[in-house]
């Protein structure tokens, strides 16, 4: 069977496209589209082959999108018209656009993808670009399924909650019973066998029977119809957050790089004094970390954890009466954890990006933070793509 032939909308720095690749299906990215002159730039360092259209999606015409003759469509379209902390434009905001552009053309393409993912942020599912999107696919004889998935439910210790939605034409149904709600669960199916593995790192391998959420045991007339295990939300994050023993998800010193020179990450004095009561700081060997945004490195508030490295010290201890010290007895304690910056190296490790992937060397610090900051986990993609290609 011929690979599949994908087109990459947004592709930025190229983090569907390691998903695809993470999934190991057999597919091609025929083209990769962004206007994003930096991105480009890391896109073509990591993906040399994959011919990149630095050009606006609106600039591309019905006829071209028919002459690449593809089978899949990933994208992530700009999240700025839609993002919680931001002025919530939605379909009137210039960057939504390309976007109605896109759902203009679906229906008229000669040859519709037989399958699409769009991962975009928490706030998409309740725009009127999601309900355009839904009204489109519904036209266009797609079956699809929304979630909202973060990368703890993979065992990976980052917090990341994202919207996403696969589709695939009604001729070729979903391995699994899809539903009208949004899905803050992987689907798991006994047909799902690839999906499997995944059950024994998901919430404490809790497994979640659709039709009777109060049973947590996997009974043998469960194993007949669909069964769905639960993801980490927000709130179920929260609350671990002062338990933090959470085995099914790995460590962060598992992710973090070794023997590189950390002098240049370590938080300047002047942030340590102004910023000490609001950062959130985490250990090596904690489960746990907030979201990276694009101003991580730049901005503290709200821009992502950080890292004490002074393992042997008691942060209690050293916030202790903080507020009552001088500024230079307050520095002195706080600099006693230690505390830097996630590389940009981590934060793509965390995103679950493979080791290879990297930057020009042109590349400055601040850019990579802003460019993987935009990004996406790469492992919850992979494992969407595979739930989204899995037929009964």
């Amino acid at each position: 069977m011929a690979p599949l032939r994908v087109l990459e909308l947004y592709s930025g720095i190229g983090g569907m496209h390691c998903g695809l690749a993470e999934s190991a299906v057999s597919a091609e990215v025929i083209a990769a589209v962004d206007v994003n002159t930096i991105a480009n730039e890391v896109y073509k360092y990591n993906f040399p082959n994959t011919p990149l259209w630095a050009k606006a999606i609106e600039g591309i015409s019905l006829k071209e999108f028919d002459a690449l003759s593809f089978d899949m469509i990933l994208m992530s379209p700009p999240c700025q018209p839609f993002t919680r902390i931001g002025l919530q434009g939605d379909v009137s905001d210039p960057r939504a656009k390309s976007f109605l552009y896109l759902l203009d053309l679906l229906p008229r393409l000669k040859n519709p993808p037989s399958y699409i993912l769009l991962e975009n942020v928490k706030g998409f599912e309740s725009s009127t670009a999601r309900d355009n999107l839904i009204s489109t696919l519904q036209m266009c004889g797609y079956h699809y399924q929304e979630f909202l998935l973060s990368p703890t439910c993979l065992g990976i210790p980052n917090s990341r909650l994202r919207y996403f939605l696969i589709a695939k034409l009604q001729h070729e149904p979903f391995a699994f019973k899809t539903s009208s709600e949004i899905l803050e669960e992987f689907p798991r199916s006994n047909s799902l066998g690839s999906i499997h593995s995944l059950a024994a790192k998901c919430s404490e391998g809790t497994y979640i029977d659709r039709e009777n959420p109060t049973s947590n045991t996997l009974t043998e007339q469960s194993c007949d119809r669909t069964i769905l295990y639960k993801l980490e939300t927000t709130g179920e994050l929260e609350r671990k957050q002062s338990q933090n023993n959470d085995s099914s998800v790995q460590m962060l010193k598992e992710f973090l790089e070794k023997n590189v020179e950390m002098s240049q990450y370590f938080l300047p004095s002047k942030l340590l004094l102004r910023y000490a009561l609001i950062l959130d700081i985490v250990q090596p060997t904690s489960r746990r970390s907030t979201c990276f945004t694009k101003g991580y490195g730049h901005y503290v508030e709200g821009t992502g954890s950080v890292l004490q490295t002074a393992e042997d010290v008691e942060i209690g201890d050293v916030y202790k009466s903080l507020e009552t010290l001088s500024g230079e007895e307050k520095l002195a304690k706080l600099s006693t954890l230690k505390m830097r910056y996630f590389t940009p190296k981590e934060i793509a490790n965390l995103h679950g990006f493979p080791p290879q992937f990297g930057f020009p060397d042109k590349t400055t610090t601040k850019q990579q933070y802003r460019l993987l900051g935009n990004s996406l986990n790469v492992q919850v993609v992979a494992k969407l793509i595979t739930v989204l290609l899995q037929s009964h």
